[in-house]
């Protein structure tokens, strides 16, 4: 009884072969007639019992027709579903017939993505598309990232945080190879993006030298300081910080992680926690000047003077030519007049005293007038303009005071 039984199964199951084979030549024809629901319908009455007990022929031919109809119905992530699960069975058969079908898809979804973008500025179906062309060939990871960069600029957040998300668990960098060489009448590298062969062309007609291939900066970072941007946009601030923490736990040494959780506690107005950060950037790069510039704005904020011009001083050192350093370092000294204008109004009546701080005053405007001079000859605005004009009057520099006067009322 026992062999009888175990005949009988293999004769179901051999039963079971047959009705999958005719069913798939029933959809495979309905294909052919275009007439995609009835194929569909087909393969559904098959699919338990072929993804249970199916042989791997029949499974591969399965998707592929499934895909075929999807993708003719245009439910390309159903298509892309079918038909990577066909190329993950590494059957040539009809994965060789299934690649021009899937590469069709890819372009007609992402030129789709392009054109939602930069033509109709319609974001969030930018980002749809650029997703899903993302589902197509998950090998081309950079329409994730395109994706959320479009769901942000649509303010999608949710799915701009899904899409970051993703692209942090499958450890996206967005680290391209770039074909540069060096202009030889600039003297400059420039970038060929990752076209080699122009790159070698221009090389070849002598204009460039010295060919050459880097890596483009790491998005690591930029990833998580959006996560966490848009987690504060939610109000989700201690999320935003956790994720800041997380990702510097990971990469302690990154700059611009470290920068870009500086610059949510600056929004957050937390100034200390600012200045926290900063330091540990300086420590990381000492010469880099724009971190002593952050620190002496952070200093001056919190009422620091000295700590400040310290650090103004220092973003000079580094950097001869930092107009707004000049300027914040003129305002740092011209600060020490608060207490002068105070100790004058208090002295009204005894006029030596008065002078005495009067003559004080003008020492400080002496001391803070080479700064602004300076920051007004590499980037002159209507502030130095207008600061140097009352300054010059002051100190009875006539001369001065006249040609910035002029200059004053033609910037007006």
């Amino acid at each position: 009884m026992k062999n009888q039984f175990i005949a009988l199964s293999l004769g179901l199951m051999s039963l079971g072969a047959v009705a999958q084979k005719s069913e798939l030549k029933e959809a495979e024809k309905a294909i052919k007639k275009q007439d995609f629901t009835t194929a569909l319908s087909t393969l559904k009455t098959i699919e338990g019992s072929l993804m249970m007990n199916g042989e791997d022929k029949y499974k591969s031919k399965f998707y592929f027709l499934k895909g075929k109809a999807l993708a003719a119905q245009k439910d390309y992530k159903g298509a892309a579903e079918s038909l990577n699960a066909l190329f993950a069975m590494n059957e040539s058969k009809y994965g060789d017939e299934a690649r021009p079908i899937l590469n069709q898809m890819i372009q007609e979804v992402s030129n789709k993505a392009v054109d939602f973008y930069n033509n109709k500025k319609d974001y969030k179906n930018a980002a749809e598309n650029f997703y899903l062309t993302y589902l197509l060939s998950p090998a081309d990871t950079s329409f994730a990232y395109n994706a959320a960069v479009s769901a942000t600029q649509a303010k999608d957040y949710d799915k701009a945080i899904e899409y970051y998300r993703e692209l942090q668990k499958i450890g996206y960098t967005g680290i391209e190879k770039e074909f540069v060489a060096t202009d030889k009448a600039s003297g400059k590298v420039e970038s060929f993006g990752n076209d080699k062969a122009r790159r070698d062309l221009m090389v070849k007609s002598g204009g460039y030298l010295k060919p050459d291939v880097r890596s483009s900066e790491s998005k690591t970072a930029t990833i998580v300081k959006n996560v966490a941007l848009i987690l504060k946009e939610q109000g989700k601030t201690e999320e935003a910080i956790a994720a800041f923490k997380d990702a510097r736990a990971s990469n302690p040494k990154d700059l611009n992680l470290i920068l870009n959780e500086a610059q949510l506690y600056v929004e957050m107005g937390k100034m200390d926690k600012f200045g926290e950060l900063m330091s540990e950037a300086v420590a990381l790069d000492p010469e880099n000047p724009t971190l002593y510039y952050n620190l002496g704005v952070v200093n001056f904020n919190q009422g620091r003077m000295e700590d400040a011009k310290k650090y103004y001083e220092k973003t000079i050192e580094l950097k001869p030519d930092h107009a707004d350093a000049y300027m914040n370092l003129a305002v740092v000294i011209l600060d020490q007049e608060k207490a002068i204008v105070e100790e004058m109004n208090k002295n009204l009546s005894n006029f030596k005293k008065y002078d005495e701080l009067a003559a004080k005053q003008k020492e400080v405007y002496k001391e803070a007038v080479p700064f602004l001079e300076k920051a007004d000859s590499l980037n002159r605005s209507v502030d130095t303009v207008k600061t140097l004009m009352n300054l010059y009057e002051v100190l009875e520099m006539s001369d001065k005071a006249s040609e910035y006067r002029e200059l004053y009322k033609s910037m007006q």
